[in-house]
């Protein structure tokens, strides 16, 4: 994981806190998976396995497949396969996967939130405004995967 030289992990407990959340993580891009970049509240397991997602794999792994927001109304008891069995280690229930896009419209980044109660679905509009905010992450991101190239 990196460190938060860049802000990412301060940006995600603000994230967090805005959507009334309990936990959370930011992936970054990297060849066909995303790289923890940033994580709050999960256990240390957690953070192990997800240290590196593949394309297609768990909610960040779908999220950066589809491109699409990926949630669960409840990730302890959801049996629809795109949760992974260790995200169960979470203390959480309802949980969404964001993408972030860059300015040519790739995934560069994925923001996960987890919230301490079950929820239906999240709607439209809730949705919405958590994109736009997941999208100010963009610029850090950049930067993280900008060092990443340079330190290969």
């Amino acid at each position: 994981m990196i460190t938060d030289e860049t802000g990412v992990e301060s940006w995600l407990r603000e994230f967090i806190g805005t959507y009334d959340g309990v936990a959370g993580s930011v992936h970054v891009r990297q060849g066909e998976g995303v790289a923890l970049a940033a994580a709050v509240n999960l256990p240390p397991k957690v953070r192990e396995v997800t240290a590196f997602v593949p394309r297609g794999k768990g909610m960040a792994g779908l999220a950066l497949e589809r491109g699409v927001a990926v949630q669960s109304c409840n990730i302890q008891t959801d049996d629809s396969g795109d949760v992974r069995p260790g995200a169960r280690a979470v203390n959480a229930k309802a949980a969404v996967a964001l993408p972030v896009r860059d300015e040519n419209g790739d995934v560069a980044a994925i923001v996960g939130i987890a919230f301490a109660s079950e929820r239906s679905e999240f709607l439209g509009a809730e949705l919405q405004r958590m994109e736009t905010h997941a999208r100010a992450l963009l610029d850090r991101v950049q930067d993280i995967c900008q060092r990443q190239w340079t330190e290969r």
